[in-house]
């Protein structure tokens, strides 16, 4: 997608470039990546998810909407709502549209790692800080960069994202749309998505990924846990039972593999011997999930394609948005159970250096 000049200054003079930027990464528009390709992609790529966004009420009230995306839309109209009134998320325009992109995914992410670590690529560009992938809003350009990072030695991972945040600095445009992505999910994960990126409009810590995923996912969990029991069927109940179980079970699987990696990684033998160590430890990580899916899930087959393509790109992910999530939940009861106190201690950490911060949100531990 290409925007003209004139276009994407007005864009960034607004704001809109850079933090759609967040979560589109950068684009190469020649052999390398430069700073107005970046701004171009995103600023375009988000345009036309918000020029394809009309409000809820209408789509609503139109005669032509299906039953059952009415239906859907009607249940985030009140999820939204419970965001403001019983979360204390922002009361904006963010999630109060809906578009049909057409697609199966926002943007697609691309992630790296070397062969020998678990530690993310990161690409640091101006306002929005420094992130742990690149984004973009078509999956050519995705893999485009995926067959450049990979010829560079290094482990890739390309997935889908259903949404993404702008941080709140769209909403004077229409804000963050709902989309056809995530729509028709599980009433507990439709949820638990909108809380997640609405919190990303609290508070962000523009160097620090793990730190804003974990807060986010943090409160996903908190509201949504808290949707369900006032609002959720017996069955969204019970799916959103079994669909956290899976999640632990991923979770302590991964973290286990991760942990292992880390240390052969760490270790004083040769390369040779991490690379053997590395493809034993992965292959049991499979086999191990064959297993768990067999025996607890049912068969359930949603994370088959995960572990297919599992590497350190992979593994490095799921550390940034699960790590700290524990130190939030903790920093959550010291609170009070109070989303507001709760909210004001987040935005007072992300102001802090990394470091400090890090050991602040530690000392929240149990």
């Amino acid at each position: 997608m290409r925007l003209t000049g004139k276009l994407i200054a007005l864009m960034a003079a607004a704001g809109v470039v850079a933090l759609a930027a967040l979560a589109a990464g950068a684009v190469c528009l020649t052999s390398g990546c430069s700073t107005l390709g970046y701004y171009a992609q995103a600023a375009g790529g988000h345009l036309d998810l918000v020029m394809k966004s009309r409000s809820l009420a209408g789509w609503i009230e139109a005669p032509g909407t299906e039953p059952k995306l009415r239906q859907r839309l009607e249940l985030a109209q009140r999820m939204r709502d419970f965001a403001v009134q019983e979360l204390k998320l922002p009361d904006n325009a963010s999630y109060r549209r809906y578009a049909d992109l057409g697609r199966g995914a926002a943007v697609w992410n691309v992630v790296a790692a070397p062969e020998l670590s678990l530690m993310l690529k990161t690409w640091c560009f101006p306002v929005v800080g420094c992130v742990g992938y690149r984004g973009y809003f078509d999956r050519a350009s995705a893999d485009a960069m995926a067959a450049e990072l990979k010829a560079q030695g290094l482990d890739i991972n390309v997935y889908g994202v259903p949404a993404y945040s702008t941080l709140g600095r769209t909403n004077w445009m229409g804000g963050d749309p709902l989309l056809n992505t995530f729509i028709f999910w599980g009433e507990g994960e439709l949820a638990k998505l909108m809380f997640h990126e609405l919190a990303h409009q609290v508070a962000y810590a523009g160097d620090d990924t793990m730190f804003n995923e974990s807060f986010a996912v943090a409160v996903e969990r908190l509201g949504g846990q808290r949707w369900l029991e006032k609002f959720g069927t017996p069955e969204a109940r019970q799916a959103d039972e079994e669909a956290a179980q899976r999640r632990a079970d991923f979770r302590a699987l991964t973290q286990r593999t991760r942990a292992s990696l880390a240390t052969v990684y760490a270790s004083a033998i040769t390369d040779d011997e991490k690379r053997q160590r590395k493809a034993a430890l992965l292959a049991a990580m499979r086999s191990e999930y064959e297993q768990v899916k067999a025996a607890r899930w049912g068969g359930f087959a949603g994370y088959d394609g995960w572990f297919a393509r599992a590497n350190n790109a992979a593994l490095g992910v799921q550390a940034a948005y699960n790590d700290l999530v524990p130190q939030f939940e903790q920093l959550f009861e010291r609170s009070g159970r109070d989303f507001e106190r709760f909210y004001a201690e987040v935005q007072r950490l992300a102001k802090l250096p990394r470091a400090e911060r890090r050991a602040q949100l530690g000392a929240a531990k149990p």
